[in-house]
């Protein structure tokens, strides 16, 4: 092996090892994020009734990350790690400066957006839900907004403090701490379904009454609260002692400030977009009782962002401070192999899942969506959730050349690219809704996704590539040829046995319970991992093995 080549599998230890942590925090957050998903689902249904409580819940989030989300995850860890390195301090004074903005700021837009809920609803509503016969569910969605918009504030002390620690290389707790937030949706949930039981048929169309908004409402504001707080006292095991101070000007923050300007516009460029996403799924839901909507778009994209989650985001967070020191140092080189490094060390995960899903994905919505209110409307969610796979392929290559952009700090870069990305969702999206019946809504809004990202993953990894002066494409795309044969052949293994599964279960009576669907489901991934780990040893996909031996390697020393 050459020495750049045993660089490489030095450094895909190295950044593995030091995602391993967050991976397995996301793993336990994850499954806790299941049963919240089950529960609220089995609880509400799938209809107009659950889109209400789901939208306003949702848009706290979104309105997080268009106001302060990119600077505080894309601009503030380069200039952390800059400060820690560079200042005299060891960035405590920039520290404090950074977290006193951020309490005046996301304080005072908070407030702001509690007063302004109806007119924020209106804008991610359909208008259907503006007129006389729909006024009592547009109410409800407007007073969910009010519980769920305190949620701004805890989401950016959140990530800002998180991002600090992972800025001092403490990366567990960020990952840990939203499983607090999963807990108490969980236990408010389980107290909702014994206080009202499941939503009939006929309650899936409607409002919710006023105690029924109360207990959800402040529920998950609860829960956000719970996981900001929680990182208070590792900030402080950290050696970090937060002060206000307010001699903001002369101290380097300009320059943050400027970055964030792009960031800013990014993030203004990708929420318009998804704005425009939730508008047309509203319309689903309202349009029709079988129609599709923004329940079953999201928890299907809960799913496909598992893979995502666990690997590709603990990946990029352990290695943005590294990417960021390469170019610092100006060592191009070093950057551009750590991030293809990285890729590869994805796809491996994500390109099989993609490949296996629509094999699994009715056994799966079976699983998590198959009770209560949805016992028997579960089928509804297997198109969405089977098409949502290649999207996430095409997301996961986009989001980490996203980090080299963010090193090299070209902002304005990501954010030319985020606007052709945006603009491909939006005429795709509205294309494809417009043309489709409302019981198609969601997987329409999944393939504008898909087409998106497609494009704009191609984009900016040739620009990308242009800017460091070349990165290995033909050999990525060797990588990526002999990934697609591995998983392919892997999901057609599973794909067999499922047929034979098919007709055990026909001559089995007391068979096709949600249990069999697990069942099921586990044998079938169980069956293309065991192919895909023979196939990796002779196609010489060794990011296979290394993905699997740090795994294997973390659980005997657990």
């Amino acid at each position: 092996m050459t020495d750049a080549g045993s660089a490489d599998s030095a450094e895909q230890r190295g950044i593995l090892a030091n995602s391993a942590v967050m991976a397995a925090g996301t793993v336990v957050s994850r499954f806790s994020g299941f049963i919240r998903s089950t529960l609220l689902v089995a609880a509400l249904g799938i209809g107009l009734h659950a889109d209400l409580f789901t939208i306003a819940n949702t848009v706290p989030n979104m309105l997080y990350i268009l106001l302060a989300g990119g600077v505080f995850n894309a601009v503030l860890v380069p200039q952390l790690v800059r400060s820690m390195k560079n200042d005299v301090d060891g960035g405590a004074a920039y520290i404090d400066r950074i977290v006193t903005l951020a309490v005046l700021f996301l304080g005072t837009v908070t407030a702001a957006l509690v007063v302004a809920a109806p007119w924020v609803m209106d804008l991610l509503l359909d208008p259907k839900l503006q007129t006389a016969a729909l006024a009592e569910q547009r109410q409800s969605a407007i007073d969910f907004a009010r519980f769920c918009l305190p949620q701004v504030f805890f989401y950016g002390m959140f990530v800002l403090f998180g991002q600090v620690l992972n800025a001092r290389g403490r990366f567990g707790p960020m990952m840990w701490a939203p499983i607090a937030n999963n807990v108490i949706s969980v236990a408010v949930l389980a107290i909702y379904l014994v206080g009202f039981g499941a939503a009939s048929r006929s309650e899936q169309l409607g409002a919710f009454t006023g105690s029924q908004e109360l207990l959800l409402g402040v529920g998950s504001t609860l829960g956000i609260a719970a996981q900001f707080l929680i990182l208070v006292p590792y900030l402080r095991s950290a050696g970090v002692r937060i002060r206000p101070r307010f001699d903001f000007r002369g101290t380097g923050l300009g320059h943050t400030l400027r970055l964030a300007v792009w960031t800013v516009l990014f993030v203004v460029v990708n929420q318009a977009a998804y704005v425009v996403v939730v508008r047309l799924a509203s319309s689903g839901t309202a349009s029709s009782a079988d129609g599709t909507g923004i329940t079953i778009y999201s928890s299907a994209f809960l799913v496909v962002m598992v893979p995502h989650s666990i690997v590709t985001v603990s990946l990029a967070t352990a290695i943005l401070p590294r990417l960021s020191a390469s170019a610092a140092a100006g060592d191009t080189a070093a950057l551009g192999r750590t991030l293809v490094t990285t890729i590869r060390t994805a796809l491996v995960v994500v390109v099989p899942f993609a490949l296996l899903l629509p094999f699994i994905a009715l056994p799966v919505s079976q699983v998590l969506w198959g009770h209560g209110a949805t016992a028997d409307t579960y089928p509804r969610f297997e198109s969405t959730l089977a098409l949502f796979g290649v999207g996430i392929v095409f997301f996961t290559l986009h989001y980490l050349t996203l980090r080299g952009f963010y090193a090299l700090e070209q902002n304005r870069t990501v954010f030319l690219v985020q606007c052709v990305i945006a603009s491909i969702n939006i005429v795709v999206a509205i294309g494809l809704v417009g043309r489709a019946d409302p019981d198609h809504t969601a997987p329409m809004l999944v393939l504008a996704y898909t087409a998106a990202y497609a494009v704009g993953s191609v984009v900016s990894f040739a620009v990308l590539s242009r800017q460091l002066g070349g990165l290995p494409i033909g050999s990525l795309l060797g990588f990526a040829a002999r990934l697609v044969l591995a998983g392919a052949v892997a999901a057609g293994a599973a794909r067999a046995v499922d047929l034979g599964l098919s007709e055990l279960l026909d001559r089995a009576p007391a068979a096709g319970g949600w249990w069999w669907a697990a069942v099921e489901a586990g044998v079938l991934g169980l069956v293309a991992l065991t192919v895909l780990v023979l196939l990796a040893r002779v196609l010489r996909l060794q990011e296979v093995t290394s993905v699997i031996d740090t795994v294997a390697g973390r659980l005997r020393r657990g």
